[in-house]
């Protein structure tokens, strides 16, 4: 009876090692798929939707690197998020009439934006020739203790490819060299 197991066993270890040699013998192919997009999607932020509107608006169409450091500057005071759209008051600056230091929504974008760098990386995305997509949206508000509803927001960050202005030609039909109408003899 021990015989009859023993050789039992010894005849499961061979068919065993037969199977693997035969699973050996077949090649393994891996087909890895290559996302062409990096995302981060912030949800439920704990930072002020105007103020993310108005920094998307600042650092969409730059590079990765670029809008860190831009952020970086407006956390330590040195730049100013323009917020012309709302009466806030005047700040030094080219081309800014009002604006703002959201240093809070600032650090938060930066954490963003480095995970967005880092999903590129992994993704094996040349992040260095894209360009920043930028989408900020209100989210639920929920109620706290007293009876105020505190703030959130929805962040949505994406590389894609820069796009191309198209200019449009002006057509020069039925026009006189006076600039007037045309005049029919």
């Amino acid at each position: 009876m021990a015989d009859e197991n023993k050789k039992m066993t010894d005849e499961k270890k061979m068919t065993d090692g037969e199977n693997k040699k035969v699973t050996e013998d077949k090649p393994k192919i891996a087909v890895a798929v290559k996302k062409k997009i990096a995302v981060v999607n912030g949800m439920g932020l704990r930072i002020s939707t105007k103020q993310s509107v108005d920094i998307c608006n600042m650092i969409r169409g730059k590079k990765v690197d670029n809008a860190i450091e831009l952020l970086e500057e407006v956390v330590n005071y040195k730049r100013v998020v323009k917020m012309n759209t709302r009466e806030v008051g005047h700040k030094k600056g080219k081309g800014v009439m009002a604006g703002r230091y959201p240093v809070t929504a600032a650090k938060e974008f930066i954490r963003l934006l480095k995970q967005l760098r880092a999903n590129a990386l992994v993704n094996e995305i040349e992040y260095e020739n894209l360009v920043i997509f930028c989408k900020a949206n209100k989210a639920s508000r929920p109620y706290r203790r007293s009876g105020t509803q505190a703030k959130r927001t929805h962040v949505t960050l994406m590389l894609e490819e820069k796009k191309n202005k198209k200019t449009k030609k002006k057509s020069k039909k039925n026009k006189n060299k006076s600039g007037g109408p045309k005049v029919l003899a």
